[in-house]
């Protein structure tokens, strides 16, 4: 998908690094996307949904201190508990 416009914020990676199941969105492990604040990168809403905050953060510049690990990554699950699909969220600093 085309953005019109210049990039806002920083720009983010994500990547699927478990999946327990299936996805219904056709993700499998090793899948890299980009994924911001106005284009989901393919994945289904809930899981957009779920981890709108931390991309929210990521992409403008936030993040959770160095003591809690790397402040431009952040790992997080699908709410779908039958078939758990893990990624992580990646900023890209340049």
């Amino acid at each position: 998908m085309t953005k019109p416009g210049k990039q806002v914020g920083y720009r983010i990676e994500a990547t699927v690094i478990s999946l327990a199941g299936s996805c219904h969105a056709g993700h499998k492990v090793g899948d890299k996307f980009e994924v911001d604040c106005h284009d989901t990168g393919g994945m289904c809403g809930f899981l957009y949904h779920d981890i709108f905050p931390a991309l929210q953060m990521l992409q403008f510049g936030g993040g959770y201190p160095a003591e809690r690990g790397n402040p431009d990554v952040m790992q997080l699950e699908c709410p779908n508990r039958t078939n758990v699909l893990k990624i992580e969220l990646r900023r890209i600093k340049q």
